[in-house]
């Protein structure tokens, strides 16, 4: 393996952070040459959070309340951000400034306005490599949907749906989080938390919305609060949209993106299906290793079914035989990011700021749409 190491710092050390983390602590997992991340850096105000860092990782040197502290450091290279929506704006803007690589969570600011100003800072590095994370796409079955579309398997495409389904505010006694809350989620509600996995796919694939019509939910109106008492949730549970696309070949399509954090049955569903005039193929998380597609014969139709098993984009220590599941995704994304640093080709890469100025768009949009009941235009 390449002695090369890149140098992080995770600002954010919560769940996310701690998935990244141990992705990185994996790293000997890849027969892939790839400079290999090295953590030498957390933030987080909650010192308990940063403590499970420096218990395990000894090649932390800084930990600290203060992000910005880390910021100064020469020996800092990258910076894995997974913050509370808010603060994406200014964080994310403080270390492309600081000449910082960095992968960041979605929704790459609170609002329109937020991600327009990343977007300057972006503009004006550079030379800084700036992405957001977006794990699911990187399944072993979900790469091949994104071989099949490539290779224009489908034909002409009837519609395509992408989804994401979780069900963990189902539990109504669940006390409220800052996910429903206005002021530090945003008014994307669902969209802005889980907008971007679904939406990663069909943009890179060129599928860009003309327009939007949305009906969005806010279901469960009020949470207990933790203390006794009862809030009310501000944000949106539930979004659909639904969306005309152009194809490569000029015609239009109809594309519904879903994103649902009320969705009995699933506990945590990412979701792909394209329907085509020759074929159609679909991948859900619920059955990772499945790559489902269909076969014809005469006038009969079949759903068939190819079992990927451990196939990644990145190869891997483990045998074809065997499962993939989140923690190798996670694992997968890192790679993208560090082999697109590093100028090592791969097929499938991070979403890019661009895209993420897209979503901040869409969902804009879908905001007006459900607001005034029709269409809205997608510049």
């Amino acid at each position: 393996m390449s002695k090369k190491k890149i140098r992080f710092a995770v600002i954010g050390c919560g769940l996310m952070g701690r998935e990244f983390a141990s992705a990185a602590a994996r790293w000997c997992h890849l027969t892939k040459d790839i400079p290999a991340p090295e953590i030498v850096g957390v933030s987080d105000v909650n010192e308990a959070a940063r403590a499970w860092f420096t218990d395990n990782f000894d090649s932390i040197k800084y930990s600290t309340a203060d992000y910005r502290e880390l910021l100064d450091k020469d020996d800092i290279d990258a910076v894995y951000c997974a913050v509370p929506h808010n603060l994406h704006k200014q964080f994310y803007i403080d270390i492309i400034n600081a000449g910082k690589h960095l992968l960041g969570e979605k929704p790459f600011g609170i609002d329109l306005e937020a991600n327009r100003e990343i977007m300057d800072a972006i503009k004006a590095h550079p030379e800084v490599m700036v992405r957001c994370s977006s794990e699911f796409p990187f399944y072993p079955a979900c790469q091949k949907l994104i071989e099949w579309i490539r290779e224009g398997r489908f034909g002409k495409i009837i519609e395509v749906r992408s989804a994401f389904c979780h069900s963990s505010d189902m539990d109504l006694s669940k006390p409220i989080n800052w996910k429903r809350t206005l002021s530090i989620n945003g008014e994307y509600g669902c969209m802005g938390d889980l907008g971007l996995h679904t939406e990663h796919v069909p943009f890179r694939m060129g599928w860009k919305p003309l327009n939007v019509f949305a009906k969005l939910s806010n279901i469960v109106t009020e949470r207990p609060d933790g203390k006794g008492g009862r809030v009310p949730c501000e944000t949106w549970d539930n979004a659909l949209l639904l969306c005309d696309v152009k194809d490569k070949d000029g015609s239009i399509f109809p594309m519904m993106y879903e994103t649902r954090r009320l969705s009995p049955g699933s506990t945590n569903e990412w979701k792909l299906e394209v329907y085509g005039i020759e074929a159609s193929a679909k991948f859900s998380t619920n059955d990772p290793g499945a790559f489902l597609y269909t076969q014809s014969w005469d006038k009969e139709q079949a759903w068939c079914r190819i079992n990927m098993g451990n196939k990644p984009m990145i190869p891997t220590i483990t045998g074809s035989i065997f499962e993939f599941g989140f923690a190798d995704s996670i694992l997968q994304m890192l790679g993208a990011f560090i082999c697109e640093l590093c100028g090592i080709e791969i097929p499938f890469g991070c979403v890019t700021p661009e895209e993420t100025e897209l979503s901040h768009k869409l969902q804009t949009a879908a905001l007006r749409s459900h607001k005034e009941g029709r269409i809205i235009e997608i510049d």
